[in-house]
């Protein structure tokens, strides 16, 4: 049953979401009797840059029955990422990478980063440029991974922070500055976007952050060593350079903070107050971001002026189009019987010859003629002579040349135009003469169907 729920646990693990990035204290010897407090973790996201620079600053807060001397060990930072070396002419540290291999994992990098103390009696925080009372020294580190079933694990970085007298001094800040590598991911957009918006990414720290692999296997194994929040101050910020051109999407958690630097020119902060009374609950900084050149803020502007002078010119185009297109399909593909007399197109009036026919000149009227042939009649007074009058009848016929191609579906290959006009010559108030005239071609490209 225990390796069935260790199984599950490590299953659970895999199947969560990429979590953020955070870290993790340590102590030499199991529950230690300090805690971190204060503590800031400033990222520095600059322009077009991969690579993060990062500022770990705390002090330990010791018991009040515990002296410095009864609590001296040397501390332990997580990080979960690879880290630059920022010293690489000084050797590693043998020793931890061994302790980190005999843990079962294989180390990929190792190298040394900067370690320095700030006065804060003197007045100096970790946004001052107050001057530390000594030179800056360095501190070994050992990035590595976690191989087996699951496949290579991202890499995770265990920094050795040598015991000093400073550490647990409450007039004394403590700082880690290093590099961090892949903290700041691309988001990925559409081509159209990037062109008017440009690149976004996606930069995120956290604290307390032992879900991803193969930071889970390295908690299990110092979990009784863990070094927890203290009752003070704790901070996650994202600094950001260059603000004027800077465009930031979202924010998470809603509860951060965004404010501009004080002491930093043209610089955005983005932070989030970590809560000390919740264990190792992972805690998290993320934010969405993009810088945008002139071209680009130009882009944002002329974009939607351009979009409506297009609808606005290319509205009319596309409605005239798309009717043209209508009719055109409508003027060659037929669906209905295949009788000749459904797919006719008839305007105007017609006049059939037995209707002319029952016309005789010198007896039929007029009022005889409108009820034989219609209202729907054009009518012309002649002059000199006042009697004389016409009434003409007009219409036309289309009939298309039609090829079945399936039931009651049928193309047309043209269409035969036929013109009929009917003369009715009246003198007074009857029928002096008539007129029948009818016209056969085909159809023109340009005349309407």
């Amino acid at each position: 049953m225990r390796r069935l729920a260790w199984s599950l646990a490590v299953v659970a693990l895999v199947l969560l979401p990429a979590p953020a990035r955070g870290q993790l204290f340590f102590a030499s010897r199991p529950d230690p009797p300090f805690t971190i407090g204060p503590l800031m973790v400033h990222a520095t996201v600059g322009e077009g840059v991969a690579d993060v620079p990062i500022v770990v600053s705390w002090s330990l807060l010791l018991a009040k029955s515990k002296r410095p001397t009864d609590v001296a060990q040397d501390l332990f930072l997580l990080w979960p990422g690879e880290i630059r070396s920022g010293a690489p002419d000084q050797k590693p540290d043998p020793t931890l990478a061994r302790y980190v291999t005999d843990k079962g994992f294989d180390v990929t990098a190792e190298g040394r980063v900067t370690l320095l103390t700030r006065s804060l009696a003197e007045g100096g925080s970790a946004e001052s440029s107050a001057a530390p009372a000594a030179p800056p020294t360095s501190v070994p580190f050992v990035t590595f991974v976690q191989t087996g079933a699951l496949g290579l694990s991202s890499p995770a970085t265990f920094i050795k922070i040598p015991w000093t007298p400073r550490l647990a001094d409450p007039s004394w800040l403590v700082e880690l500055a290093f590099t961090a590598a892949g903290l700041v991911k691309p988001q990925k957009v559409s081509w159209a976007e990037d062109l008017v918006r440009g690149a976004h990414y996606r930069v995120a720290v956290g604290f307390h952050e032992v879900r991803d692999r193969p930071l889970f296997p390295m908690y299990l194994a110092h979990r009784d060593r863990v070094v927890s929040l203290a009752d003070a101050p704790a901070e996650l910020v994202v600094q950001f350079p260059q603000s004027v051109r800077l465009k930031i999407d979202e924010v998470y958690p809603p509860t951060s903070i965004r404010r501009m630097s004080e002491t930093l020119e043209s610089t955005e902060l983005v932070s989030l107050f970590l809560d000390g009374g919740g264990g190792i609950t992972p805690q998290q900084l993320a934010v969405q971001f993009g810088y945008f050149s002139r071209a680009h803020a130009a882009m944002l502007v002329a974009t939607p002026i351009l979009f409506f002078a297009l609808g606005q010119s290319m509205g009319p185009l596309v409605g005239r189009g798309v009717v043209r297109l209508v009719d055109t399909v409508a003027a060659r593909v037929h669906l209905g019987s295949w009788g000749a007399a459904g797919r006719d197109r008839q305007t105007g009036v017609i006049l059939p010859r037995e209707v002319l026919e029952r016309i005789e000149p010198g007896k039929t009227t007029r009022a005889e003629v409108l009820r034989l042939c219609g209202e729907e009649v054009e009518s012309q007074d002649q002059f000199p002579d006042p009697r004389g009058s016409m009434l003409v009848y007009r219409g036309r016929r289309l009939v298309p040349q039609a090829r079945r191609v399936f039931a009651w579906l049928s193309t047309v290959g043209r269409w035969d135009v036929e013109r009929h006009e009917v003369r009715i010559e009246l003198e007074g108030d009857v029928v002096r003469d008539v007129r029948a005239e009818t016209r056969r071609y085909r159809l023109g490209p340009d005349e309407p169907r």
